[in-house]
């Protein structure tokens, strides 16, 4: 986190956790045809309530917003947590401890219904919400991003590196080269995925640090557009020490994102794919 992001965490946080008590136990606002999904990690138990707080404040309501942890975590929730159940929001747990669980899920549970996916260390603008949702009503069948980063090759048709890939490049269309990011909230419509999202072992094995390179290449799989969306929410708001164990972090650091996407562009034949756009 930056020191200039301190104060308006404190603000929000404060805010978030006195102002909120019992917000997921009944409904009082407009509902949208939209669930929200998300996991954590045990190092963000206690925090985790904020993000959850924030997604209950939105000024509308979804469906659902559905929290998956490890069933090894199930006896450590912390009480700030667990008193948010209610009619809108819900604990589930999982055998896997990959990000991936934060979507899949969710999307075999309900696959009528949009997911919206988002992290587990920040906390949502009031009208994040109904922004995107507003922007996948003008753009049915899009998988609409509040972050992205755009797929490269150089002149020989080899993949750049992950983080020579540009990011929040907009573009007037859809496109099979807009990597949607996790982070700030990516909606997925209804069977916006290849039938094969769930496979564990092909996931395990391919991209088991990188939910948004599995996801994206399940997308191409299925032939639905990606794109930046136009009308975003102020930044979301860091929560105060949580970034202290980041999956993206190691990611970069390691450059295990190119290593990953190498990887599932080889099993799956991406590049052919990706020149047909």
């Amino acid at each position: 986190m930056k020191v200039k992001e301190l104060p308006v965490s404190i603000y929000y946080s404060l805010k978030l956790r006195y102002g909120t008590n019992g917000a997921g136990q009944k409904r009082s606002k407009t509902v949208i045809p939209v669930l929200i999904s998300l996991t954590t990690i045990e190092s963000r138990l206690g925090v985790v309530d904020l993000v959850i707080r924030s997604l209950l404040s939105q000024s509308v309501s979804p469906v659902k917003i559905l929290l998956w942890i490890p069933d090894s975590l199930e006896k450590e929730l912390p009480p700030r947590l667990t008193e948010l159940c209610g009619d809108i929001f819900e604990i589930r747990t999982t055998h896997l401890h990959c990000s991936h669980k934060k979507l899949i899920h969710t999307l075999s549970a309900f696959p009528e219904y949009p997911v919206i996916t988002c992290d587990d260390d920040l906390m949502y603008r009031p009208q994040w919400l109904s922004l995107l949702y507003e922007e996948s009503q003008r753009f049915p069948g899009a998988i609409i991003a509040n972050q992205t980063r755009t797929i490269k090759m150089d002149r020989e048709g080899n993949f750049l590196p992950y983080g020579q890939w540009p990011t929040d490049q907009p573009a007037a269309v859809g496109s099979d080269w807009v990597l949607p990011i996790g982070a700030e909230g990516v909606l997925y419509p209804p069977a916006s995925l290849d039938k094969r999202f769930d496979k564990e072992d092909l996931f395990l094995n391919l991209a088991p640090k990188a939910d948004d390179l599995w996801f994206k290449t399940m997308s191409l799989l299925k032939g639905t557009k990606c794109r930046l969306a136009s009308n975003r929410s102020k930044k979301a708001v860091p929560v105060m020490g949580s970034q202290k164990t980041s999956l993206k972090h190691v990611n970069i650091k390691k450059d295990l994102n190119s290593v990953q996407w190498l990887k599932l562009s080889d099993h799956f034949n991406l590049k052919d794919k990706l020149k047909s756009d």
